[in-house]
């Protein structure tokens, strides 16, 4: 997984992912996940974004989906950093727009599009981060990182499975910089099936990569 939060003024920026997903030992694809957003930077530690994701979801596991299925999904979201102590904190609420591929059985037995479902979803992460070599969370430093999300779906076309998932991620990084790090750790991710009724849980090695791209002009002060 790949994240990027690129500042071009004091205020705005642009947000750019990718995730590639693959179940089993890594042999078949899972999804794929492009997401592309407008940052606007209210201050240090509060920011607003929206944007566009293109996903794409393949069968897997023992309740497969029935063919590939593409998802454009539009969002919305407010993102709070704060510091305690030795401590990072990070509130991400996030709103989901979802149109999501009808597939219909053909006369050949086949799958095809027949236009969208839509739906709207609502999701909270509570992120931790705890500096393991230093003090505070500085450059070269080793970094527990730990994170529960809730994924809850509303309005129309929800019926009993409003809770959709859950998320919950432990691993270890190393912060290169404030804006360049790595994290391999462990997800344990539990999906409800849209019926309400059929689950599964995929425990997942998740590995990422955090670079971010600062184009602002340096600050030049002058003295008197």
């Amino acid at each position: 997984m790949y994240f990027g939060n690129h500042r071009i003024t004091d205020h705005w920026g642009v947000h750019t992912e990718y995730q590639l997903r693959r179940s089993g030992w890594g042999e078949n694809w899972q999804q794929s996940l492009v997401r592309l957003g407008v940052d606007y930077f209210l201050s240090s530690g509060l920011q607003v974004t929206a944007g566009y994701g293109w996903i794409v979801s393949y069968p897997y596991g023992k309740q497969p989906i029935s063919a590939n299925t593409q998802e454009h999904r539009v969002w919305q979201q407010l993102i709070l950093n704060q510091t305690a102590w030795r401590l990072y904190f990070n509130h991400r609420f996030r709103l989901e727009q979802r149109f999501i591929d009808n597939m219909t059985r053909g006369d050949n037995n086949e799958f095809h599009r027949n236009g969208f479902n839509y739906r709207n979803r609502g999701r909270y992460r509570f992120m931790i981060n705890v500096p393991l070599t230093r003090n505070t969370m500085i450059d070269n430093t080793l970094f527990l990182s730990l994170y529960e999300e809730v994924f809850i779906g509303f309005g129309r076309g929800i019926g009993s499975n409003i809770l959709d998932q859950n998320r919950l991620y432990a691993a270890l990084g190393w912060r290169f910089t404030k804006n360049w790090n790595v994290q391999a750790g462990y997800l344990n991710h539990y999906v409800i099936k849209p019926d309400g009724v059929r689950h599964e849980r995929n425990h997942t090695l998740q590995v990422s990569i955090t670079f971010n791209l600062d184009f602002r002009k340096p600050k030049v002060y002058q003295v008197d």
